[in-house]
């Protein structure tokens, strides 16, 4: 392996195709000065986000130690994406999370090659005390190959003793695009996703047919970590289901199976898959012996505007947890999110709890954010026929709980982070059973509506605000609707408004949030 890889990559230097050689690379990044937060106007009280810089998809959530460490990719030196680092948190109960250096640089000759390359999303698993982390190293070649690929991506490891500082293994890489195997595409090979079952470790990573028209998962297998063997072609897609699945994952929930990844290249479906990449999963079986999953339907796992590349741990106590990006990678704004120009870029997703109920996965929050509640105002019962403000349901940060009764109403309308011309608004309408999230004057640069079918006259809400982030949890879980926002630090309100009748407002709740990670040092 190592020496077809070495092969590929010598030829793509005498080629001309690297961009600076890889001591240049690493001195430049040396002389880099990382950027700092200027304003946290926008930056989150509770969830993980970058200390300063960029951040992207989640990586290596797993638990060492009795302890959470979650990583990401990560940018240090701007708030723009770059060449990829690995930044780190931790956090013994999910909510309080703990920055910690930079894991991994894009230093060696596998992950380095100037503005493109990096160390690419991976994952982290414990064995015999030490914490191994697999990720992509990604090197981009300015002309293509005699292959015509215009990348090389291989899985490489870094060894940890105390899950903090973290030494790049000296027979990297341990995988490379098999060229042996047929119908696999050399240049898109990436996002290993490790578990161990039995006594014997595996792994899945996304990849592409030759063609570059069917997304694939590839499955391998190891007694070590460090010795991989193709096993097979896990699962790919057919039909609309994309021609790339990024970011894959091989979950249990609930004594079930299921696969979780971010198809590139779906088509919109009326209303459906309208964001540019898409992330959902499906539920099925693994056959060890073969290597094949069996699976039923592809079903989306957030209905909002930013959810992408989630990533789960499996805990000891049997849960299935997952976290994703919470944003989406959008060309019409040129990846420019609106927090750049204060010195981070890009959040995380509070921590979800997944379950399998009547076929499907439902998402919510992990019980352990009820630790952040520290003041609760609360009502019952109220039945409203035109626009409400409830005294103390307010705030740039908080969570609400609603139930709201629409029996005798054509349905409703709430209104988040409202004031002046600014507003979020989430509405429900009870004859074609849709909830829709609408973000045209959610401030910032963003736009747009979402919906998802739901159906009752009663529904139910879990509704997380953070200053720039909206996460909706509906009915337990049945949908989630997740996205950016950028108000004015003053639009605060929340309103209620029904539709075509009276209301009743059953339980209202609002909790006023404590901190949870570290605030950054404003510069």
């Amino acid at each position: 392996m190592r020496k077809f890889f070495k092969k590929m990559l010598t030829a793509a230097i005498t080629a001309g195709c690297l961009i600076m050689p890889v001591s240049s690379q690493v001195e430049a990044a040396v002389e880099r000065t990382p950027v700092t937060v200027t304003n946290a106007r926008w930056y989150p009280l509770y969830h993980i986000a970058p200390y300063a810089g960029w951040a992207n998809d989640p990586n290596g959530f797993c638990v060492y130690k009795g302890e959470y460490h979650f990583f990401y990719q990560h940018y240090p030196y701007d708030t723009k994406w770059g060449p990829m680092h690995w930044g780190h948190v931790k956090s013994k109960d999910l909510v309080h999370w703990e920055h910690l250096p930079v894991a991994l640089e894009p230093n060696s000759i596998y992950d380095a090659s100037g503005n493109g390359g990096g160390c690419f999303s991976g994952s982290a698993l414990e064995k015999d005390g030490k914490l191994y982390l697999m990720y992509t190293g990604h090197v981009d070649l300015p002309v293509l190959t005699p292959e015509g690929v215009d990348r090389i991506e291989s899985q490489n490891i870094a060894i940890s003793d105390d899950g903090i500082t973290f030494e790049k293994y000296a027979g990297n890489p341990v995988l490379y695009a098999p060229s042996n195997l047929g119908n696999i595409h050399g240049g898109d090979f990436r996002d290993p996703k490790m578990w161990k079952h039995g006594d014997t470790y595996y792994v899945v990573i996304g990849s592409k047919n030759k063609a570059g028209d069917r997304a694939q998962m590839l499955l391998f297998e190891s007694k070590d970590m460090l010795d991989w063997k193709f096993k097979n072609i896990m699962a790919y897609s057919q039909g609309n289901e994309g021609t790339m699945w990024e970011c894959p994952n091989f979950a249990e929930i609930d004594g079930q199976e299921a696969i979780i990844m971010s198809p590139i290249g779906m088509k919109p479906e009326g209303k459906k898959y309208l964001n540019f990449f898409q992330a959902g999963y499906m539920i099925g079986k693994l056959n060890y012996d073969t290597g094949v999953f069996t699976h039923g339907k592809f079903d989306t796992l957030d209905y909002g505007f930013d959810f992408y590349a989630p990533q789960i741990t499996q805990t000891p106590d049997g849960r299935c947890i997952l976290i994703g990006w919470l944003d989406m990678w959008d060309p019409p704004t040129g990846n420019i999110f609106s927090e750049y120009t204060d010195g981070w870029s890009c959040m995380m997703t509070v921590p979800r709890e997944l379950h399998i109920k009547n076929g499907k996965i439902i998402s919510v929050p992990v019980p352990e954010l009820e630790s952040l509640r520290i003041a609760e105002k609360s009502y019952r019962n109220l039945n409203i026929s035109k626009k409400t403000k409830l005294d103390g349901v307010r705030g740039e940060t908080g969570e609400l709980l609603a139930t709201i009764d629409t029996s005798l109403a054509n349905g409703f309308s709430i209104e988040l982070r409202s004031g002046g011309s600014e507003k979020t608004v989430l509405s429900y309408d009870k004859s074609s059973g849709l909830l829709k999230l609408n973000r045209d004057k959610a401030g910032g640069n963003v736009t747009g509506e979402r919906e998802v079918k739901i159906s009752g006259n009663k529904i139910n809400l879990q509704i997380f605000l953070d200053r720039s982030s909206i996460e909706i949890f509906v009915n337990g879980g049945e949908a989630v609707m997740s996205t950016r926002v950028y108000p004015k630090t003053t639009s605060q309100d929340i309103i209620f408004i029904p539709n075509g009748g009276t209301v009743n407002l059953e339980n209202i709740t609002f909790y006023t949030l404590g901190e949870g990670i570290p605030q950054p040092v404003i510069k």
